[in-house]
């Protein structure tokens, strides 16, 4: 806010950054307000122009200047959004008074350059107050002023140009007084100041022309006095410093004389404290000079913003504070609270902030000698000081997208991003935006914070670049000039942007887990990135990856890892599950340079401890990745003398017995716990210094009252086990799906399928099951001409559940892992066919195909071999049609899809 006074006119000055073009000269709304014994008139945003403020009085418009302004009662608040606020003591020197009705009337100019037509604002408000005290005082930002009772007539008529004659002339003046008037005759004779050095004596008009407020209706005494008056004094109160105007008003009649005193007292800045994030108001609970005796009695105390109280409720919502003891009134205001505002600032070419608010605090005691009441209203701006901030600048850029993205801020609502600085070329924000970079402007809901984000291609000849052997790094470097309005004062931030960006797709890693094993999925990227796979911590050589499942094709590679396999690492044990992780790291070939690092962990159901009927106990302990230098053959029992029954770098195996080393038995309702502890002897725990202690609980309850009864005969056996035949349902589907995602599938209505020579056909293979316990396997698939899946010819495309041995590379498997559609992986089989395989018998080869296989549904919890525990007679290298081992035949069927035609 910057103030421009000419003559005597009161002019405020707000500059506000605005986009002149979109300016409209729209009405204003202007609300006004009564906020108790002051007026409010809330202008609204400025947008940039000058606001003069005048007066109406019996026709006549009077200009406020600043000295007339707080010699009236009027203040004039203005943010550094361009908002503007007026507020008028309801006895200022211009005010109508009928019958406890204050009416004030202003008329407000608002002008800025010549191109713009001025606005012209005629506001009068009428406020009603019957609810006076003995004695008003107000504080405004630039007036102290006291009203008191008065009890002398008001026959006293003031110089004609005094602003105290509208009062002295109001039709209130001819209403009974409130308390028993003096006699006729007493007039106004003169005033005496008290400082604590001297008495000034003054008469009214001498008073007046010193800038001092009168104003001397039939009921009341009104004294109005700047903060910065010659006869005002500081005085330490509380033990804080408070501005005093202490007067005494001499009214005569012949040889009689009676006074009325008025006495007020201001806070200062001093009485304000920071910290980080609070502003502190002290003021004193009991001012002396406005007491004549130490009984005083707390009436009331509120708390408000901008003239306004604020209720309980809002208080707690905006997290102010207000406190008594017997001493202070205490107010507490978080820094950045509503009702505030903070402003910005350029100190040293460095962004700071302040910020603003204008508390208002009013009490209300009485005294209990004179039983006189009090209201003592404050209206108190407070700014805290100056504080550096640190801006931030976030870069958003992805590599892939080409495009340069930061952001930068936080900055006040008072920042204007002017230009940008691109090397040593600098751009205005339109010549940025003409060029193609893209700024926006991002404002807060509440409109106090701002960030800016810029957006500039890769493709621009502003960014730079630097070519490597597989990637391209580009560079940009940018100053961003800004501007705090309206002060208009200069600052710069600095950013320097890189973003690498692949010539060659690099290669990518995802994986899934099942109940035992982790499916590892690797996408190859572009032609010519050659790279390395390193699972776990050894490289993945041809033996490794025939232990693993490993299969390939031009796009893919998968292979499958079981979660106790030694690459996996251990991480924790519950009682039922243990939680495995496998690392996959790609490298590139001959360095210590990883392209893509992928780490996969799953919680396992395992069951670590077995209870046998005969009181017979079995646990297996796990080496858990936490502590490495374990030695799971040092573990032992609670009795340390039981050791493993087997041990290995990974794993440690105990039996032993109810009634053996060291465990302890507990009986509860119906059951018998029996618990004990794998863990390492005492000396050797001691020893250990930075793992963690292994300990594992072992526990097994048996039922003390439950009874079974066993009857068997040893007859011989005549046949081998057979099932029998029973009804039921079981569904098995066979789809055509689009891609190797096997997302999207082909519907009904797409039959005939077209497909050509060179694209590849993605079977799906479901088993509607909910059982987990068994698995879908392919036994054989072929291909025929018609419908009738025992037609002839017939192409072999899987036998006895692997690769027909003629050509293994026209089927690959792919690996099935879980995600939304997929609960069970073992209920589903995906392989791929080559069209091509059908293109040697051309002259077979009709305008459509139909694909049908057998499948084998298979229960792991019988092996009796058969299909379900057989490998595919093809393995080879392991690389292509295997699959893995799956246990005994529990059912058979087959499915079909078709037409497809290939051409």
């Amino acid at each position: 806010m910057a103030c421009l006074f000419k003559s005597r006119w009161f002019v405020l000055l707000i500059a506000v950054a605005v986009n002149t073009a979109a300016q409209k000269t729209s009405p204003r709304n202007i609300v006004t307000s009564c906020l108790g014994n002051i007026m409010r008139v809330d202008m609204g945003p400025l947008r940039g122009k000058l606001l003069e403020v005048a007066v109406v009085l019996n026709n006549s418009t009077i200009l406020l200047t600043p000295r007339l302004a707080s010699q009236c009662g009027f203040s004039i608040k203005a943010d550094q959004r361009g908002s503007a606020m007026i507020y008028a003591s309801l006895h200022n020197c211009f005010a109508q008074i009928v019958d406890d009705a204050f009416t004030t009337t202003l008329n407000l100019r608002l002008h800025g350059n010549q191109m713009a037509a001025d606005e012209l604002y005629h506001v009068e408000e009428t406020c009603p107050y019957s609810d006076w005290s003995s004695r008003e005082i107000v504080c405004d930002r630039n007036y102290m002023e006291v009203s008191v009772e008065r009890t002398a007539p008001d026959d006293y008529a003031l110089p004609a140009k005094s602003m105290s004659s509208s009062n002295s002339k109001s039709p209130n003046a001819q209403q009974p007084a409130e308390k028993e008037p003096l006699d006729a005759g007493f007039r106004m004779a003169s005033i005496v100041f008290f400082t604590p050095e001297e008495e000034t004596t003054m008469t009214v008009t001498e008073a007046q022309r010193r800038g001092y407020g009168i104003g001397n209706t039939l009921t009341r005494l009104v004294l109005r006095s700047s903060k910065t008056a010659t006869e005002t004094f500081s005085q330490a109160i509380g033990g804080l410093p408070m501005t005093v105007l202490k007067t005494s008003t001499v009214f005569e009649k012949k040889w009689l004389v009676t006074r009325i005193n008025a006495t007020a007292a201001c806070p200062s800045d001093a009485s304000v404290f920071f910290t980080p994030n609070t502003i502190t108001w002290y003021l004193p609970q009991h001012i002396g000079p406005l007491t004549s005796s130490e009984q005083v009695t707390l009436l009331e105390a509120h708390m408000g913003v901008d003239g306004q109280r604020v209720d309980a409720a809002e208080m707690a919502a905006r997290k102010y504070s207000l406190t008594i003891n017997n001493v202070h009134v205490i107010m507490e205001i978080p820094i950045g609270a509503a009702g505030g505002h903070f402003k910005s600032h350029v100190k040293d070419d460095q962004y700071h902030t302040s910020y603003t608010i204008e508390p208002m605090l009013e009490l209300l005691w009485s005294e209990d000698a004179t039983r006189d009441v009090t209201r003592y209203k404050v209206l108190f701006p407070i700014t805290t000081p100056l504080q550096p901030q640190t801006l931030q600048v976030i870069d958003n850029t992805v590599p892939d997208e080409r495009v340069f993205k930061v952001m930068l801020g936080p900055f006040g609502s008072d920042v204007a991003l002017m230009n940008v600085t691109v090397n040593t070329q600098v751009l205005t924000v339109e010549e940025c935006l003409a060029r193609g970079f893209n700024i926006l402007e991002h404002i807060s809901p509440n409109g106090s914070v701002k960030v800016f984000s810029l957006q500039v291609p890769f493709t621009d000849p502003v960014v730079q670049q630097m070519k490597g052997t597989l990637f391209t790094v580009n560079v940009l470097r940018l100053t961003f000039g800004l501007l705090v309005l309206p002060e208009f004062a200069p600052f710069s931030l600095s950013a320097s942007l890189e973003a690498k960006v692949f010539d060659i797709a690099a290669p990518s890693i995802s994986g899934v887990c099942d109940y035992e094993n982790f499916y590892v999925l690797v996408k190859h990227g572009s032609q010519g990135f050659d790279f390395q796979t390193v699972v776990g911590k050894r490289l993945l050589t041809p033996s490794l990856a025939r232990q693993y499942s490993y299969m390939e094709n031009d796009t893919h590679m998968s292979f499958v890892v079981p979660f106790s396999a030694d690459d996996a690492a251990f991480e924790a044990v519950e009682p039922m599950s243990i939680r495995s992780r496998l690392d996959v790291t790609l490298r590139i070939p001959g360095t210590n340079r990883n392209i893509k690092e992928f780490a996969l962990a799953c919680d396992f159901a395992s069951t670590l401890t077995e209870c046998f009927p005969n009181g017979t106990m079995t646990a297996l302990a796990v080496k858990l990745e936490s502590v490495p230098s374990l030695s799971t053959g040092q573990l032992t029992l609670r009795d340390s003398s039981c050791g493993p029954s087997y041990s290995d770098d990974r794993y440690a195996y105990f039996v032993f017995t109810g009634d053996s080393c060291g465990t302890t038995r507990k009986f509860f309702p119906n059951v018998m716990l029996y618990e004990n502890e794998i863990s390492l002897p005492d000396e050797l725990e001691t020893a250990k210094t930075e793992e963690p202690a292994y300990e594992l609980k072992i526990s097994c309850y048996y039922d003390i009252n439950t009874t079974h009864a066993v009857a068997f005969h040893t007859r011989p056996r005549r046949s081998e086990p057979y099932a029998e035949n029973a009804n039921g349902e079981l569904r098995v589907a066979m789809r055509l799906a689009l891609d190797d995602s096997y997302s999207e599938f082909h519907r009904a209505e797409d039959y005939p399928v077209v497909k050509y020579l060179q694209q590849p056909l993605y079977f799906e293979i479901e088993l509607n099951a909910t059982n987990p316990r068994v698995s879908l396997e392919v036994e054989n698939c072929w291909a025929t001409l018609n419908e009738d899946r025992t037609s002839k010819p017939r192409w072999n495309l899987l036998i006895d559940g692997g690769a027909n041995a003629v050509d293994p590379n026209q089927v690959v498997f792919h690996p099935v892992g879980m995600d939304a559609r997929v609960q069970y992986p073992a209920h589903f089989k995906r392989f791929e066919v080559q069209t091509f395989a059908f293109a040697e018998d051309e002259d077979n080869l009709n305008d459509q195909l139909f694909v049908h296989c057998d499948v084998v549904i298979c229960d792991a919890r019988n092996p009796l071999g058969g299909v379900c525990a057989s490998r595919c007679s093809n393995q080879g290298s392991g690389i292509k049609g295997q699959r893995r081992a799956v246990s005994d035949v529990h059912s058979s069927t087959h499915a079909s899809v078709g037409p497809i035609v290939v051409s």
